[in-house]
């Protein structure tokens, strides 16, 4: 069986975000086993899994990747959409639009640290969609 529902994302600032529990909140029901596959239908954004309890994990990858890949690299010549643009698409790129969760006993098989990560690389990226999809 194949459950999915396409969700809107709040507005989030620039910045990885913990959202395990907006996800959890719009499934309707966890089966005892299966997959759950989560994406992102944006190429400036991205889907991770990562330390959930310390913050500072989450600013230490904002920060991290915004020295490697900076807003207003010299040679980028894709800037239509702002300072932020092609920056955001290779993030984005990097980190990946789609994570796939197994589901045990009815509930997310995360690990005891892990989080589901919401990563907005764009200054005012806007609301984000994203489609749930649990196989079962």
């Amino acid at each position: 069986m194949i459950w999915q529902k396409e969700i809107i994302l709040p507005k989030f600032s620039r910045g990885i975000h913990l959202i395990t529990d907006i996800i959890t909140e719009n499934i309707e029901s966890i089966p005892s086993s299966g997959l759950l596959n989560i994406f992102v239908k944006h190429t400036s954004a991205a889907i991770i899994l990562n330390e959930n309890a310390d913050p500072s994990v989450r600013k230490d990858l904002d920060n991290f990747t915004r020295h490697l890949i900076p807003d207003e690299f010299e040679k980028f010549t894709h800037i239509f959409e702002g300072k932020d643009d092609m920056s955001a698409h290779i993030k984005s790129s990097i980190f990946g639009q789609s994570i796939t969760i197994p589901i045990v006993n009815g509930k997310l098989g995360l690990g005891t640290w892990q989080g589901i990560q919401f990563c907005e690389f764009r200054i005012n990226g806007g609301n984000r969609r994203v489609v749930l999809t649990i196989y079962s």
